[in-house]
């Protein structure tokens, strides 16, 4: 992970530093503690200026400082992990094997070849000197931040930059599209004296859409966004990115998903356990079941053993006690997606390593306490005492209980009880339950001094809600349990594991429900590829900017490469069938993998988004709705604070 900067000016009376935002200089260096510098290119006829900030969170190999400068010139900034496509070995780091590899590349189609190659998540910025040409973009779903911000026709300035500041005037910041890889011409651009984009668009290798009708579209999708003054141009080659996965597939089976021996009507009220043995019953289910098992076990393993780990640590006998340091995090709820993540990374992390769980709640209201529990609220708690019985869930101490009850919000009830099922899966593992107890006036405090930056340039009370629910709860500061008592704890991961993209693939949300139901299959299927599609402009670039500003790194293994292309490989009905009730139709086929691997009550559980599970959408407002602009996230950009005061 780091954070990754260049500003470009074109003939500009001013000096190209001039324009770089020290506020932003202080949110990048947040995102890459171990390393920064900076570095400034400046063409033989002075007809352009480029600056380059990089900053270096050191995840993998030896710390290697960043831009890279090689001996022709050419100047590089990664933020991003190369899992497979090409070869990194165990002691190499990424970013220099991504810039030899780059060196090598003679025409655009090879530079487009050599991206389309990679596996795992990445954001980039390349300067290939003899062209006098910038490249960057991101990979396909977006995994990793870059804004973009043009000036006026006058200034000619261009920015980009992984993590930005919140301001009400000037000219906004946006996130680049996931929409392909943008080549600037900035010797071209310069004899201008304006700016213009060339894009290299994705391309599905299997489309049946030619690459005028796929540019067409791109270039539309794109163009919306952006100023007038700035042109958007097709590759005249006519060239394109390889996908990296396929695409969805929109079979629809006449035969309906239900369960083998099982009256629905009977199930519509509870669900349990048992009701998932039905499906795995079934041969042809039980197969593709244990497929998904190994794809999605790869792609953790990927994600818990492509860091740097201390000698003690990488032995294979178990460390003692006082050196045991976990470097794996789990944003964990006790819900299907995290419970899965962290009975994977069990497989593959040391054993005398702990697995920290991070667990987020808000401060409930006290009026709301008083008013006694809605019906919805009762029938799910009545659920849960069934799932996770009363004596599994409390404190071990009264006085504990009675201090945080408080804070006994659904997700930290069900998180306990997730964390008794992985126990008994796993009684050698240290598995660090942090418990991470937020108020409302810290809450409003990080948010003015820290948070709204983050979110920018998103702004509605959905982002706000997701985006204040993960920066606590990726900042890792809490208690665990420690022989019945609480103790102060932070947690020392770099990389945090989450389990977004779950619910795009298998129709985890109600509105996948409530489309099934107008719709039928056929609009549930659209909807999902949709979800899929927009998740880098709704979800991921927030999600990087949120966790990055701790110095560590999201990691999502439900959408690695591999694992997308294998669920959109099958028909929606082998993933969810939402005639079934909520807490076994929805993410169907990773319920039935929960139950496989050992767990247990969690396979059962509905969906609850984090923001109602954590209880920070029910803490200063009931009256909004979630595509609302959040005017909380409107704050004065003096609010602004230093790395150094936070």
């Amino acid at each position: 992970m780091c954070g990754i900067c260049c500003v470009v000016t074109l003939c500009s009376q001013h000096a190209v530093d001039d324009f770089f935002n020290k506020d932003i200089l202080c949110r990048l260096r947040r995102r890459g503690p171990d390393c920064s510098q900076q570095l400034i290119k400046t063409a033989s006829d002075l007809s352009y200026e480029c600056l380059f900030s990089g900053h270096v969170l050191h995840l993998r190999g030896l710390i290697t400082p960043q831009p890279l400068q090689d001996a022709n010139n050419n100047i590089f900034l990664w933020n991003g992990e190369v899992f497979s496509g090409v070869h990194v070995g165990d002691l190499e780091n990424d970013t220099e094997v991504m810039f030899r590899q780059l060196a090598l590349c003679s025409s655009e189609a090879d530079i487009l070849s050599l991206f389309s190659s990679l596996r795992g998540p990445w954001s980039f910025i390349y300067y290939q000197a003899s062209k006098h040409s910038l490249w960057f973009g991101r990979d396909y779903f977006g995994r990793r931040s870059l804004l973009w911000q043009f000036s006026n026709e006058v200034d000619s300035v261009f920015s980009l930059t992984s993590v930005s500041v919140y301001s009400e005037s000037g000219n906004q910041w946006k996130e680049v599209p996931a929409s392909g890889i943008f080549k600037i011409d900035l010797k071209a651009c310069a004899a201008t004296k304006s700016l213009s984009l060339m894009l290299f668009p994705w391309r599905y290798n299997c489309t049946e859409k030619t690459v005028e009708e796929i540019s067409i579209n791109a270039l539309d999708q794109v163009s919306k966004d952006l100023p007038n003054h700035i042109p958007l141009l097709m590759n005249e080659s006519k060239l394109c990115l390889r996908a990296p996965v396929t695409p969805l597939n929109k079979t629809i089976s006449e035969a309906t998903g239900g369960c083998p021996g099982t009256n629905i009507s009977n199930i519509n009220h509870m669900v349990s356990v048992e009701t998932l043995q039905g499906f795995l019953a079934e041969e042809h289910k039980q197969k593709i079941v244990h497929q998904f098992i190994d794809v999605l076990n790869e792609a953790v393993k990927r994600r818990v053993l492509s860091l740097f780990r201390d000698e003690g640590q990488q032995r294979k006998e178990v460390p003692s006690m006082s050196s045991r340091k976990a470097h794996i995090a789990v944003l964990f709820s006790g819900g299907i997606d995290s419970m899965v993540i962290a009975a994977l990374s069990d497989k593959h992390v040391p054993l005398g390593e702990p697995i920290d769980l991070l667990n987020v709640a808000f401060m409930t209201k006290e009026q709301a306490k008083q008013k006694g529990t809605t019906k919805k609220h009762a029938d799910w708690q009545v659920q849960l005492d069934l799932l996770c019985p009363q004596e599994s869930c409390e404190y071990p101490d009264d006085k504990i209980d009675a201090r945080l009850s408080c804070f006994a919000v659904p997700d930290r009830i069900t998180g306990r009880a997730g964390l008794k099922e992985l126990e008994a899966l796993n009684p050698s593992r240290t598995w660090n339950f942090v418990e991470i107890n937020v108020t409302l006036e810290e809450l409003k405090k990080m948010r003015q001094q820290c948070i709204h930056h983050l979110i920018y340039p998103l702004d509605t009370v959905l982002d706000d809600s997701i985006g204040c629910a993960i920066w606590f709860a990726s900042r890792g500061e809490g208690f665990i349990s420690n022989q019945g008592e609480l103790k102060p704890y932070k947690s020392p991961a770099k990389v945090v594991l989450t389990g977004m993209g779950a619910d795009e693939q298998l129709a985890g949300y109600s509105r996948h429900s409530l489309c099934f139901r107008k719709c039928g299959l056929e609009g549930l299927n659209k909807e999902l590829e949709t979800d899929l599609d927009r998740i880098s402009s709704r979800n991921l670039g927030r999600d990087d900017r949120i966790i990055s500003d701790h110095g560590k790194e999201a990691r999502f293994p439900f959408l690695d490469e591999d694992v997308v292309s294998f669920l959109s490989s099958l028909p929606i009905s082998e993933k969810a069938d939402l005639t079934l009730p909520r807490g076994i139709g929805e993410k169907l086929i990773l319920r039935l993998a929960a139950k496989e691997l050992g767990l247990t009550a969690s396979t059962v559980l509905p969906k609850r988004a984090i923001q109602f599970g954590s209880r920070i959408a029910k803490l200063e407002s009931n009256s909004e709705k979630a595509s609302d602009t959040c005017s909380r996230l409107k704050l004065s950009s003096d609010n602004f604070i230093t790395s150094d005061e936070l």
